[in-house]
C-alpha cells in the first residue's frame, strides 16, 4: 500500500506539473511578450543563433503540446493501478447500485 501511495502522489505531481509547464510553453508560443518567449529568445542570442519568430513559435507550441501529452498519459497510466482493498471498478459499481 506504501508504494502505491508513493507512485499515486508522485505521478500526480509529475502529471501537474507537465500540464501547466506544457501550457507556458503554449503561452509562450502565442504571445510575443511572454516572459518564457524573451528568456528563450535571449538564451538564443548568447548562444548566437538567430531564430525566426514563426519558427520559434511553432517550436514551442508543438513542445508544449507534446509536455501536455506526456502529463496526461503519465496520470492516465497512474489511475489505472489498483491497490488491495479499493473496491471494484466503475463498471462494476453501477450492477452493484441496481441489484441492492
Amino acid at each position: 500500500m506504501r508504494l502505491y501511495k508513493t507512485i499515486t502522489v508522485f505521478s500526480t505531481l509529475i502529471a501537474v506539473v507537465t500540464v501547466v509547464a506544457g501550457f507556458l510553453f503554449l503561452d509562450a508560443a502565442t504571445l510575443q511578450v511572454s516572459f518564457l518567449r524573451t528568456v528563450i529568445a535571449a538564451v538564443l542570442d548568447a548562444v548566437g543563433l538567430s531564430v525566426p519568430t514563426g519558427v520559434l513559435s511553432t517550436v514551442l507550441a508543438v513542445f508544449g503540446l507534446v509536455v501536455i501529452g506526456f502529463g496526461a498519459g503519465v496520470y492516465t497510466l497512474a489511475t489505472r493501478f489498483r491497490a488491495e482493498g479499493m473496491g471494484k471498478p466503475q463498471e462494476d459499481a453501477d450492477e452493484l447500485s441496481d441489484n441492492g
